[in-house]
């Protein structure tokens, strides 16, 4: 089993922002190596954790690490999506749910793990997938899709200008078997000038097909909102983000959860029955310092953004209604 051991990225903010929440359960829909979980768990002993990983090898290692805060902490091997299902399995031994974190995105631990396939750095077979019984592949994608269907993954999920040139120079070249031959198609289909820019030039192309085989921008708006319904007031959620698509769907379900969905002009008061779900704790979200960037390089592309639940109309009134003399 390899080792799961990474630099839990924004860990003093994540630390910070579950610092206000009530006592109860945090759920950690990416618990990966545990890091966040961990540190979590020491800081808040009134906090238990909630797990979910769907990588056997990081459940294990996750599981190891956190043996010793016995049943403060327990994980499951399943998808974030599935975050509801989790929740309701763990029954009133979880309750109630006073966080839930997501740190998207691939762990350095997978990157490193060659057999993987995860990174244009080393030879390998083509996979990608974090739940190895998963039946779709990066074999599946890259030698299967048609064409224009490569290509538009490439773009929408990489942001990979030369998108079609790549698409194009695959399929002539299939079948393709291992991470070197894709990554030398890749970047033998990039004109010269531009390969000489933005890192590596397959960097795009495999993150693409990475998001691709595991559904990670697919699945995530079910999870935030399955997230976002299983928090109690006063909860937060807490997402971390490593790419444009990832924010895009994060920053857009927390500020309908924010607004409530309000269609009424900028500036001026609600009169469209909006109602909001939560609050959210800082517009733009939160960047990893200077100082993190370079201890931490896997840190440099993160943004974290969070909201806090509120209470639901009725418990408001109902506080309300207790409050008078």
């Amino acid at each position: 089993m390899h080792q799961f051991s990474h630099e839990p990225v924004l860990l003093e903010r994540v630390l910070e922002l579950f610092a206000a929440v009530p006592a109860g359960t945090v759920v950690d829909a990416t618990l990966g190596g545990a890091g966040h979980a961990a540190a979590v768990l020491e800081a808040r002993p009134d906090l238990r954790i909630l797990g979910i990983d769907r990588d056997p090898d990081a459940l294990a290692a996750a599981k190891a690490r956190l043996a010793p805060y016995g049943a403060r902490a327990s994980a499951v091997r399943a998808r974030f999506d599935q975050l509801a299902e989790v929740v309701a399995g763990a029954g009133t031994a979880a309750q109630p749910i006073t966080g839930v974190l997501f740190d998207l995105g691939v762990s350095s631990a997978q990157f490193d793990q060659a057999r993987r396939g995860f990174s244009y750095r080393q030879d390998a077979p083509l996979d990608m997938r974090m739940d190895p019984d998963e039946a779709r592949s990066a074999l599946t994608v890259v030698n299967d899709y048609p064409e224009a269907s490569l290509a538009r993954v490439l773009h929408e999920l990489g942001d990979e200008r030369f998108a079609r040139r790549i698409a194009r120079a695959v399929v002539a070249a299939r079948p393709v078997r291992t991470t070197t031959e894709l990554a030398e198609l890749v970047v033998n289909a990039i004109p010269a000038p531009a390969r000489r820019r933005g890192g590596h030039p397959a960097k795009r192309s495999f993150q693409a097909i990475r998001i691709e085989v595991n559904r990670e921008l697919e699945i995530l708006p079910a999870a935030l909102d399955a997230a976002i319904e299983a928090l109690a007031p006063g909860g937060r959620c807490v997402a971390i983000s490593y790419h444009s698509g990832e924010d895009r769907l994060v920053k857009a379900r927390f500020r309908l959860a924010d607004d409530g969905g309000c269609t009424c002009p900028p500036g001026l008061p609600c009169a469209c029955g909006a109602v909001p779900e939560a609050r959210l704790l800082r517009r733009g979200g939160w960047t990893p310092t200077a100082d993190e960037v370079a201890a931490n390089p896997r840190a440099a592309s993160a943004r974290l953004r969070a909201i806090e639940k509120l209470p639901n109309p009725d418990q408001a009134d109902q506080m309300n209604e207790a409050d008078q003399p």
